[in-house]
């Protein structure tokens, strides 16, 4: 091997390990509140609206961040936004360890969902640019990361947390693995200017009807996805399980979801993604129906199927997306306005089922609302065939 062939595998094996360190802590600031909802619901004094917004904020704000985060990169450059971000979610984690009100707790929320805008908006451009032969496995290896991220975040929060209810210092602990991918970005990174993307090509992009068919995929289907981190532990806890158990079940959905965002990458073959995106909706289905029909019968099943749905269609929607144009700048752009408009979208899911549940009383609601909006993705997907994209795309 000669020395510009190690220092390629070298440079490639740092590129993965900032994969795999920016993928972990995307998600345990959104999934560790679940397990210790009640705590916090008690500390606090919110109302079921107001915990929901723990989850809605953030959300929000990654819809609304990845369609600024193009002019962003655009000016500030890639590493630079990028280091900026994760202190951002370094911030905002940190100073959970002083929120003793439901104001601060809200704010650090806000904190975490800028920050997370712009590093989702980013990395998968980054990917499609530095993996372009693996670009569809190092994505499976992106998304698994994001999932296997949230299950640590939901398991180690009550751990943490004890029995003396200290959940402000267990959700500040999570600050930690963020300072680790920062120095690992800013070791890994190199900026290069002609690597930006386009001013005007976000502009471009949402001209396009498929811009916003990606979008509503990608929205509808992880609606689901902040549903069952903020939902699903509460949900079994009014069925009578504890904390700990509860938490349980939001760590076999994410590692199914890590399971199943690699695998189904690796399995997928051709440039037709829609049978394996109708195979994630399918098991999604099964998943939400098991959960409102026979909840207490296979509750690990449910949630191990539904998991395997919610995170196969995470990495091959992101694939999707970046199938759609060659140019790695462009297909990054597309990608970040699909969870722009898709996160504003998942935003609401947990709010539509909290005031779902003060209604009624009870989760039967919510559970057959994310029934009809996976219907509503199955029949859009069929729209998403390759040999159309660049007519879909024309012009961008």
């Amino acid at each position: 091997m000669t020395a510009q062939s190690r220092a390629l595998v070298t440079e490639q094996g740092a590129m993965l390990l900032l994969v795999v360190l920016v993928g972990l802590n995307l998600r345990p600031f959104i999934t560790g509140p679940g397990p210790v909802m009640e705590m916090i619901r008690t500390s606090t004094g919110l109302s079921y609206v107001g915990v929901s917004l723990i989850t809605l904020l953030p959300f929000l704000l990654m819809g609304v961040g990845a369609f600024i985060s193009p002019q962003l990169q655009a000016r500030w450059g890639t590493r630079r936004g990028l280091l900026t971000a994760l202190v951002l979610l370094m911030l905002g984690s940190a100073l959970r360890g002083i929120a003793d009100n439901g104001l601060v707790l809200l704010f650090t929320a806000l904190l975490c969902g800028m920050g997370v805008a712009f590093v989702q908006s980013v990395f998968p451009g980054i990917i499609k640019q530095q993996f372009a032969g693996r670009m569809a496995m190092v994505t499976g290896l992106y998304s698994a990361m994001i999932m296997g991220g949230g299950a640590i975040g939901a398991q180690l929060t009550p751990w943490l947390a004890g029995t003396e209810n200290h959940w402000q210092q267990a959700l500040a602990w999570l600050a930690v693995p963020v300072a680790l991918a920062w120095l690992c970005a800013r070791y890994v990174l190199a900026e290069q200017k002609g690597n930006r993307p386009a001013p005007g090509l976000a502009k471009q992009l949402l001209a396009r009807p498929r811009t916003w068919q990606l979008m509503l995929c990608f929205g509808f289907v992880n609606a689901g996805y902040s549903t069952m981190v903020t939902w699903l532990a509460p949900y079994y806890q009014q069925l009578g399980w504890s904390a700990t158990s509860s938490a349980g079940l939001v760590s076999v959905m994410a590692v199914a979801q890590a399971v199943s965002a690699v695998g189904i990458t690796l399995l997928a073959r051709g440039q037709d993604r829609r049978p394996w995106l109708w195979l994630t909706l399918l098991l999604q289905l099964t998943g939400f129906a098991g959960l409102l029909l026979l909840p207490e019968l296979a509750p690990w099943l449910w949630v191990a199927v539904c998991g395997m749905g919610l995170g196969g269609n995470f990495s091959m929607s992101l694939v999707t997306a970046l199938d759609h144009l060659p140019v790695p700048q462009q297909a990054g752009v597309l990608t970040a306005l699909m969870q722009g408009g898709g996160f504003l979208l998942a935003a609401l899911g947990p709010l539509a089922v909290s005031l779902l549940l003060e209604s009624t009383g009870t989760f039967a609601a919510g559970w057959l609302m994310h029934l009809g909006l996976v219907s509503v993705v199955l029949l859009t997907t069929l729209r998403f065939n390759p040999r159309y994209y660049a007519r879909a795309m024309a012009s961008a």
